[in-house]
């Protein structure tokens, strides 16, 4: 992600996590990581395939663990591994969570950039990382 365009898209998806996580509280941004996460598999799947969004996943995670090494997860594939990022995100210091969550978003999203393009890719996370609405976060609150 090396463009203009990229930059702002890696900026949505700071500011989506933040604001679906809200107080920074690293609970809350494991909260937030996993609920992100359904939302991109709700958007993929049809596209690419649940496989196709477990290899992703697993990839991405292996990558954002060498710079976050207590990230790693050793059991599980695909969305089986998210509970045990989840619980990893929520025993971190809040800041660190919120960087580790970024990074692998922003991971997972260059590693699809690579397969389908750009283009296609911000299309389809578009709706991902638009701002939640006020009322979105305080429902996924409840």
């Amino acid at each position: 992600m090396a463009t203009g365009e990229s930059n702002l898209f890696r900026e949505s998806i700071r500011t989506a996590l933040a604001q679906r996580a809200g107080i920074p509280d690293s609970e809350a941004t494991a909260n937030a990581t996993a609920a992100t996460w359904r939302l991109v598999a709700a958007q993929l799947a049809p596209v690419i395939g649940a496989r196709g969004l477990e290899v992703l996943f697993e990839r991405a995670l292996r990558t954002t663990s060498a710079a976050f090494p207590w990230l790693a997860v050793a059991s599980g594939s695909g969305a089986a591994l998210l509970p045990g990022v989840a619980e990893r995100l929520a025993c971190q210091r809040p800041a660190e969570a919120a960087e580790a969550s970024y990074t692998l978003f922003s991971t997972f999203t260059e590693l699809l950039m690579t397969l389908i393009g750009e283009s296609l890719t911000t299309r389809l996370l578009a709706p991902v990382w638009a701002s939640p609405s006020l009322s979105s976060v305080q429902e996924s609150a409840l």
